[in-house]
């Protein structure tokens, strides 16, 4: 009887870490997700102190070519010089890997612009590399592929 009772304990406190585990990995996938959607919205209000605070100083960033701004202070720059006026951004078909204090978070965007009166929608999908640093979570690599027009 103790034997049984002692497996049955054993399994409820198995079970009961592995809920916690899952549940805190959740809660990090999540703050990730919203991360990236701040960050998507700090682009669209051209709001250089959010990307300041989401991105890391060492971050480096990689794209198909088609923007070159490969640390913190280049993105910035870039974002701060978008003409465009960016419309509504969908982003779908998340992915989050959570690796204790990294994590790795992929998806698609799709991202309608407007200047001059003239529409262009751009899709591409992302891979951002986080690193929860002093209690914050903040992105040091990103790349990112244009999806070709059909």
């Amino acid at each position: 009887m103790k034997r049984v009772a002692f497996a049955v304990s054993l399994a409820v406190l198995v079970f009961g870490v592995a809920i916690l585990a899952k549940t805190q990995t959740e809660s990090v996938e999540q703050e990730l997700i919203k991360l990236e959607n701040e960050w998507v919205e700090a682009v669209v209000k051209r709001d250089t102190a959010s990307l300041d605070r989401i991105i890391a100083d060492d971050y480096i960033g990689i794209n198909d070519g088609s923007v070159f701004a490969p640390t913190k202070a280049q993105y910035i720059e870039y974002v701060k010089s978008i003409k465009e006026e960016i419309l509504p951004v969908v982003i779908e078909e998340w992915k989050v890997c959570v690796y204790g204090d990294a994590a790795v978070v992929m998806a698609r965007v799709t991202m309608k612009m407007r200047l001059a009166g003239k529409e262009t929608t751009y899709q591409s999908r992302f891979t951002d590399t986080w690193v929860k640093r002093a209690g914050r979570w903040q992105c040091v690599a990103g790349h990112n592929s244009t999806i070709a027009q059909k």
